[in-house]
């Protein structure tokens, strides 16, 4: 594979970056994407639940935690936050594509959107998951507006020992928010790299688009970054701080960036992931069963060498593969538009703000009930559902600037028409498709507009 793409040389410098583009774009917005992003945001909602019933680190915990469901959360857990920077890359493109315009212009509304909620939410949403944590971790006794000034002070005496080590809670946090300040910088690097180094990006997606037809590569090109990732990185211990996360970014960068790639290589790299979509569902669920018996096996006992190095590089390749089976089969059967989609798609981003505020907040309001934890868990996902659902219609009646901190946006063209909406109708017809399209006119211009900006 790597052989392959090195003899993909990049595109001579005409002195125009009209030639920049990449050669095989897609004609139709790839509304898949639209809903991957809204059932990873679904199944974060889920997963977040069930770390209130895990021995994994988290801010509260059940009285009934226990291993039970952990191999059912290492289903989603190696890839699921990956899914989500590889759909931010690649919608990165789709959103320059649709409509060009300078870079800096582009950032500082991209700015605004993510870390104007971002510090709303270190002031107003994330204290009260902290405030759970020091009484549940650190016995506090205080009220809530008692914590509210250590909070805000970055009290640093809330420390204990976990696993031989002295850890301390650091505030004030941006806890499940730390996606908002990760995307943001990503978003950052890519602009760069759009106006710095348009050739390479274009070599980059063409090399992909051009080779969408192997099977072998496809199977490969994210799976490799993310073994050496695994394998050379895994050491450095996930701490979602911007600046010292070393095996994140390793992941989460590499991920975004290749989304960013993918979208520019167009339809014929997600019809090869299409294809490959049982395949790399075999491979996926492989992985885990064996990376399964991998930590039952040695739960207590030191593994050989080699052989943790072996499952470092097949837990990366589980990443890939799962990524590539989801998007398969959401390229099979969800590229269609529907008023459903845009009406989650706008209310994802206020459902991602709220949610483990209020998973953590219910989870210790209905803790005296003393429910079965399976009731108790189907509970606490029905009411975060509820009251997310009630949170954004709420928000949406809000003044437009409070109504963005809350991660609400309020479309300024008019309202789509019926008819852009697929139709069950006898004659066949393709509907009309609604909202940006990236076309490789499109991608043409926005190339041409940034590499003319990098030779000013």
């Amino acid at each position: 594979m790597l052989a392959a793409m090195a003899h993909t040389s990049l595109p001579p410098h005409s002195g125009s970056a009209a030639h920049e583009a990449p050669a095989i774009a897609t004609a139709q917005r790839l509304f898949f994407l639209d809903w991957l992003r809204i059932l990873a945001f679904g199944l974060l909602v889920v997963y977040h639940v069930g770390m209130y019933y895990v021995t994994w680190g988290w801010h509260v915990k059940s009285p009934a935690a226990s291993t039970t469901i952990e191999p059912l959360m290492l289903l989603s857990s190696p890839w699921r936050m990956g899914l989500l920077f590889l759909i931010s890359g690649a919608a990165l493109m789709h959103a320059l594509a649709a409509k060009p315009q300078p870079a800096g212009a582009f950032f500082r509304r991209r700015s605004g959107r993510l870390l104007w909620p971002l510090l709303f939410g270190m002031l107003i949403i994330v204290p009260p998951q902290s405030y759970f944590e020091v009484i549940a971790k650190f016995g506090y006794s205080g009220s809530y507006l008692d914590f509210m000034p250590d909070y805000l002070h970055g009290n640093a005496d809330f420390c204990r020992l976990e696993e031989g080590h002295r850890r301390c809670l650091s505030l004030p946090t941006w806890n499940h928010l730390w996606f908002l300040p990760y995307l943001w910088a990503y978003t950052g690097l890519a602009l760069l790299l759009a106006r710095w180094a348009p050739r390479l990006l274009a070599w980059g997606g063409g090399a992909i688009a051009a080779r969408s037809g192997s099977t072998l590569f496809l199977m490969l090109l994210g799976a490799l970054p993310l073994m050496v990732a695994r394998l050379t990185l895994v050491q450095f211990e996930v701490t979602h701080n911007l600046v010292w996360d070393w095996y994140a970014h390793a992941q989460y960068l590499g991920l975004f960036l290749l989304g960013y790639l993918m979208a520019r290589a167009g339809d014929t790299l997600w019809r090869g992931l299409r294809r490959l979509r049982w395949l790399a569902l075999a491979a996926a669920l492989c992985s885990w069963a064996v990376l399964m018996l991998y930590f039952q096996a040695y739960a207590d006992t030191p593994p050989p060498n080699a052989l943790r190095y072996a499952m470092r590089l097949l837990w990366g390749g589980m990443q890939w593969w799962a990524l590539v089976a989801v998007c398969g089969f959401a390229r099979q059967w969800l590229n269609q538009d529907s008023p459903l989609r845009q009406r989650l798609s706008a209310a994802v981003f206020c459902v991602y703000i709220l949610h483990q505020t209020l998973i953590v907040v219910l989870s210790q309001a209905i803790k005296p009930w003393h429910l079965p934890p399976l009731i108790e868990g189907l509970t606490l996902i029905a009411l975060t559902a509820a009251l997310c659902a009630l949170g954004y219609a709420l928000a949406r009646r809000l003044p437009t600037p409070l109504a963005l901190l809350l991660g609400v946006e309020r479309k300024r063209n008019a309202p789509q028409n019926p008819s852009q909406y697929p139709s069950h109708s006898a004659s066949g017809r393709q509907p009309r498709q609604s909202g940006s399209v990236l076309t490789a006119e499109k991608i043409h211009e926005i190339s041409a507009h940034h590499g003319s900006r990098h030779r000013s």
